[in-house]
């Protein structure tokens, strides 16, 4: 299954039929309808009825997600439909995603859906879970990993700055554990800061500069300020053509050399990276708000 690969998700209370019913319109590439922590225990079963309800009633091709609850796998994936792109796995471990495959395999059946339709993000928010990121980032049906920082800073005791370089050691084993596999590199953690754009945009682009290719949003208003981060600008994907034109030149002509137009050596790891920058703009170019699919990807 190929998708196109979201830049941002928008998290949804799953017990607010009219924010889901609005969401689709906002901006994001993704939607994750949310069971865990936007939803007060006692909202949970109602929660668990509007997300259903809302699946059963999708029209458009948009991405939708289901965030579960941890301890509560089989009732929460119970929600899920063909409208459903997969879940979210909060304080995910490798015991855990096992108990989610089993529990996605028996939907999948139930809804005559073909073997490994719904796919996983797994949420490392837990210190077992980052120290067995490489196991969580290899579990079946794990698509890409997300990094949940708030849960994280109570379990280890930090006091992060606004620029959480606290998280950096961490966010790094989630990138090599993503590449590792051959997964999509990762979504970062939300911006709690509603009211300081310019807090985002700065922090947004930290996130692209170490790895991250998506981040999470708890309000429409931060949704344009992600996907303009993640999206390459035009001058970034010519001059990352140009490398592409350079070294496809070299080849041609039978040269073991390449350079680019400044006359700069250029290496197979330069053409990755502007392979990587190409192929970004190509899956940004065009695509309107929540234009992703379910035969797309995460």
């Amino acid at each position: 299954m190929v998708r196109p690969v979201a830049r941002s998700y928008l998290y949804v209370p799953g017990d607010r039929a009219d924010l889901i019913g609005k969401a689709p319109g906002r901006g994001a590439d993704a939607l994750v309808l949310d069971l865990e922590d936007a939803v007060t225990p006692a909202h949970k079963e109602q929660a668990r009825r509007t997300v259903a309800d809302a699946l059963a009633d999708v029209t458009d091709p948009g991405q939708r997600w289901v965030r579960i609850n941890s301890d509560q796998v089989e009732a929460d994936v119970a929600v899920l439909s063909a409208a459903a792109a997969g879940v979210w796995v909060p304080k995910a471990e490798p015991e855990l995603l096992h108990e989610v495959d089993r529990a996605l395999g028996a939907a999948e059946r139930r809804l005559g859906l073909a073997e490994r339709t719904f796919g996983v993000v797994a949420l490392v928010e837990t210190a077992r879970g980052v120290l067995t990121v490489a196991q969580v980032a290899a579990a079946p049906r794990v698509l890409r990993l997300g990094l949940g920082e708030a849960d994280l800073a109570g379990e280890l005791g930090l006091q992060p700055g606004p620029d959480r370089a606290e998280f950096a050691p961490i966010r790094s084993q989630v990138v090599v554990a993503s590449a590792a596999v051959g997964i999509v590199a990762p979504v970062g953690p939300v911006e709690t800061a509603l009211r300081d754009p310019q807090l985002l945009e700065r922090t947004t682009g930290i996130l692209l500069r170490q790895g991250f290719r998506a981040r999470t949003a708890i309000h429409p208003g931060q949704l344009a300020t992600i996907n303009a981060a993640f999206t390459p600008t035009a001058a970034e994907v010519a001059a990352a053509r140009a490398v592409l034109d350079a070294w496809e030149r070299a080849g041609r002509e039978g040269s073991g050399v390449a350079t680019d137009a400044a006359g700069r050596l250029l290496d197979r790891a330069v053409v990755r990276t502007a392979t990587e920058v190409v192929s970004r703009g190509e899956r940004s170019a065009g695509r309107p708000a929540g234009a992703d699919h379910r035969d797309g990807e995460q």
